[in-house]
């Protein structure tokens, strides 16, 4: 059985907050320990260059920091490939052959550049005033940082889902005028993501000034904390959990025990001096063992590089020879291997395929059809369209298998050998 590949980007433009650790850090790592999932995970750094105004010290130190936090937290880089994306040479050229199949009209819907569009407009600027190539070509690199790897999911937001359907339409663009050359990624929707109110009660964001970094020593995370604001009831009075800022980030790392005993803390009237000390202990006892280990590789960098280029090793062992197939799909090639004669057009070769789709009732469906366009298995309806991308990849992956366990969801409609033979066209691919 062929092994699940998801793939996560980490932007290098800040430094983590207690924020990301608990919305992507914290979750992410114990994602990775999952059995048959290959996992890619890359520091954004090309991706930062848009983001930070021309700080080349930031985007090292953000650099420095972030992998430092992943490792701090659990990540195990010798079970994932964990690897800087600017180590990776064939993710800018791989960027040029896939903007050569790019229509500028999918780039002009990209919600980064419409923000600015927007912004410009109603400022009465300009509409790309100030706006890079750079930005308006972003949704680019990050296809090509997905497709590289040929990822079957890439965990995002809902508010991301535009990133991975961009990267799909560019890989069917390429995939028609080259054959079939790329996975299609599907968005494995993360519909929970846990995110943490910051010192003034709105969404920690380094954007509000508002937030307390991970690894803060511990004199300053006690010093910040201390710091939430709270409103006036003095002790004794009851206090609301409801919208406290204080108690949901209390919430969001002590047990469900915990987090019912400060809640009948908050009913007896507890102070919010005392609130803020059981907050600060409880945070104090997850972290410090992990603060250890940020602050040992902090201090040596030397340790940290050798790991990113341990990773950029195993990430190009991949990369190197996709790139030389790719290279040579698109006609970069030696010139000995011309043959005599007129050119011709290389026949793009026909294979089965996954089609999936939304309906009127609002369900997502798929269907598989083989490579003269015959349909062989159609889906029933399922109500997200990640759960029949996980139905899809269930069947490229295991094949016969996979189909045998979903009977229920699937009707065939070919023979059922050209079903199997279908799909173990796609688990040849994986390999």
């Amino acid at each position: 059985m062929s092994l699940q590949r998801v793939l996560t980007g980490i932007t290098t433009s800040g430094t983590p907050h207690l924020g990301n650790y608990v919305g992507a850090v914290r979750p992410t790592v114990r994602a990775s320990r999952q059995p048959d999932t290959q996992n890619f995970y890359f520091l954004a750094d090309y991706h930062a260059l848009i983001k930070t105004g021309g700080d080349p010290v930031r985007v090292q130190r953000s650099t420095l920091e972030i992998a430092a936090t992943w490792l701090a937290c659990g990540l195990d880089p010798e079970k994932v490939t964990f690897y800087r994306q600017s180590d990776i040479p064939e993710i800018p050229e791989l960027t040029w052959l896939l903007t050569c199949v790019t229509g500028k009209g999918l780039l002009n819907r990209a919600h980064a550049y419409k923000a600015a569009v927007d912004k410009n407009t109603a400022a009465g600027t300009d509409p790309d005033s100030d706006v890079t190539a750079g930005l308006f070509m972003y949704p680019v690199l990050m296809a090509a940082d997905i497709l590289m790897f040929n990822a079957h999911q890439v965990p995002v937001g809902r508010d991301q889902i535009q990133h991975i359907e961009m990267a799909r339409d560019i890989a069917s663009s390429f995939n028609h005028l080259y054959g079939e050359h790329f996975t299609l990624p599907a968005a494995a929707i993360e519909e929970h993501v846990a995110t943490l109110p910051g010192l003034d009660g709105r969404k920690m964001s380094k954007s509000y000034d508002n937030t307390i970094p991970l690894f803060a020593p511990r004199g300053q995370l006690k010093k910040l904390i201390m710091g939430i604001l709270t409103d006036s009831r003095a002790p004794g009075e009851p206090k609301d959990t409801e919208g406290s800022a204080l108690f949901q980030i209390y919430q969001a790392f002590a047990s469900a025990e915990e987090t019912a005993a400060l809640a009948r803390a908050y009913d007896e009237g507890i102070a919010w001096g005392e609130a803020k000390q059981v907050l600060f202990e409880r945070l104090d006892r997850e972290i410090a063992p992990m603060r250890e280990v940020y602050d040992q590789l902090i201090q040596d960098p030397a340790r940290i590089e050798k790991t990113l280029q341990h990773g950029a090793g195993k990430a190009r062992t991949i990369a190197t020879p996709f790139t030389a197939r790719l290279r040579h799909a698109v006609g970069l090639r030696s010139l000995q291997t011309l043959s005599a004669g007129p050119a011709t057009k290389a026949a793009k070769p026909a294979a089965p395929a996954f089609k999936q789709y939304r309906e009127k009732d609002g369900q997502f469906y798929f269907k598989l059809v083989d490579a003269q366009g015959k349909l062989l298995l159609q889906s029933t309806g399922f109500a997200a369209p990640r759960d029949a991308a996980q139905a899809i990849a269930r069947l490229q992956q295991q094949g016969e298998t996979a189909l045998d366990g979903l009977r229920d969801q699937v009707s065939l409609l070919g023979l059922e050998a050209e079903i199997i033979t279908a799909l173990r066209h796609f688990a040849e691919e994986t390999h």
